[in-house]
């Protein structure tokens, strides 16, 4: 710790500590270091509760290349589209429709989709909103 720090004191207590600039980003740079640990533990605990599941990294470079989400999940949980609609109680064409981004499907058929492919329904969007 740096030995320039400045304490201004108000109705003789210390209120304030003035920092260089230096120590300042090293201070914020720790402060980040802990939140992203923080983070990284509660990412742990809840993949050691079976509260979420680590997704492998060949998946979200798919989702990331403009893959729809939907073919990408389908074909991460080994389904073929007539088993994914089944599962979701719709038409094989619509998945292929979904899939080739000719339809973009209701809300209820998305969240039928997100059911059957154990995702949230937000998993199913791209970046760009298809």
């Amino acid at each position: 710790m740096n030995a320039n720090i400045q304490i201004i004191e108000k109705e003789g207590h210390a209120e304030y500590a003035v920092v260089p600039m230096e120590e300042w980003r090293r201070i914020c740079a720790l402060a980040e270091d802990a939140e992203d640990i923080q983070a990284a533990d509660n990412a742990v605990r809840e993949l050691a509760k079976d509260y979420d599941e680590a997704i492998p990294v060949e998946i979200v470079r798919k989702l990331l290349i403009e893959q729809h989400p939907v073919s990408v999940w389908r074909q991460y949980r080994g389904l073929t589209q007539q088993a994914l609609a089944d599962a979701a109680g719709v038409g094989k064409s619509h998945i292929s429709q979904i899939e080739s981004g000719t339809k973009t499907g209701s809300v209820k058929c998305l969240r039928r989709l997100a059911e059957a492919l154990r995702v949230d329904i937000d998993d199913l969007f791209s970046e760009d909103g298809q």
